[in-house]
């Protein structure tokens, strides 16, 4: 099924999403990686807040090419999302209800999918430079030191999706997985 969603993401919103859906994106989500995930951590292991409130936020795991000319940012493919998976069931836990990125995920993170009622969305590897034409603009929030791996605040307009894990923990690369062994 193809659904355009406004984000954040809602309870409301997140209990309507099926693994294999399709699925635009319109509104704010933030991007990070592995350099940003282990700060992150770190600031959470030393008490220190964070520079962006997660709660309700979608993170996309990607670090952009620089921007051509007149563009709000360069390629922006998404990155394989279990490089963060010793991160994300914390956060997951402490309100993130979105991540976007491509491949598998942990046992860990789908239980803790399930746990806070959240969804995991694979943006089309690859693609990167298609992807970028659904950003409307960038800006660096946080850990500007970190150059592509910094923290980004990215606008998108019907940025497309696939639910690939939903908050009941159906994953869709399993099911692929079970039909292509029945035909």
């Amino acid at each position: 099924m193809e659904k355009k969603i406004s984000l954040p993401l809602t309870e409301e919103i997140i209990s309507d999403l099926k693994a294999g859906d399709y699925v635009y994106l319109t509104g704010t989500i933030y991007t990070a990686r592995d350099a940003a995930h282990k700060r992150i951590d770190e600031a959470l292991n030393n008490g220190v807040e964070l520079p962006v409130d997660i709660k309700g936020q979608t993170i996309y795991y990607m670090g952009p090419s620089p921007a051509r000319e007149g563009r709000p940012i360069g390629s922006a493919g998404p990155t394989t999302a279990s490089r963060m998976d010793k991160y994300a069931p914390r956060l997951l836990d402490l309100g993130l209800k979105g991540m976007i990125g491509k491949g598998r995920r942990s046992e860990a993170v789908k239980e803790a999918i399930v746990r806070n009622g959240a969804v995991y969305f694979a943006a089309v590897g690859g693609a990167g430079a298609l992807l970028s034409k659904a950003i409307v603009s960038s800006e660096v929030v946080a850990y500007d030191d970190l150059g592509t791996e910094a923290i980004r605040k990215l606008e998108v307009v019907n940025f497309p999706v696939i639910v690939v894990i939903d908050k009941d923990g159906n994953n869709l690369y399993d099911i692929a997985q079970v039909q292509f062994n029945r035909e």
